[in-house]
């Protein structure tokens, strides 16, 4: 892909595994809380978490939607809850260590095999 703003700085990180831990809004808050810390990443706002109600969309989609906004950009995380698979894409403009964050994710959501790419 061409870097069409080679004059500004972006780090992009989708991460993606099948989980074992409990997952619920507290979880995902406790998540955006431990990952920020981590990566020494500044939060503006609290997170928006969405849970559909089931019967709106397909049942085997259903599970979160949920976004933190940083002071240089923000996280997405998107969570299957009957398949237990979760997909996260942090979108900065400051560097961060990948490494961390794919080893933090996967030691917080319990996941075995965790499969990431950067972009």
């Amino acid at each position: 892909m061409k870097n069409l703003a080679p004059h500004i700085t972006r780090q992009r990180l989708l991460i993606e595994g099948f989980y074992t831990a409990a997952v619920d809004e507290d979880f995902i808050r406790a998540y955006f809380t431990h990952l920020t810390q981590k990566l020494d990443l500044r939060v503006y706002g609290e997170p928006i978490i969405f849970a559909p109600a089931t019967g709106i969309g397909k049942d085997e989609n259903a599970g979160y939607d949920a976004f933190v906004p940083l002071i240089d950009s923000g996280i997405s995380l998107y969570v299957w809850s009957s398949e237990k698979f979760m997909s996260v894409i942090i979108y900065t403009c400051k560097d961060f260590a990948a490494e961390t964050a794919i080893a933090e994710t996967a030691a917080f959501f319990d996941i075995d095999e965790i499969v990431s790419q950067t972009f």
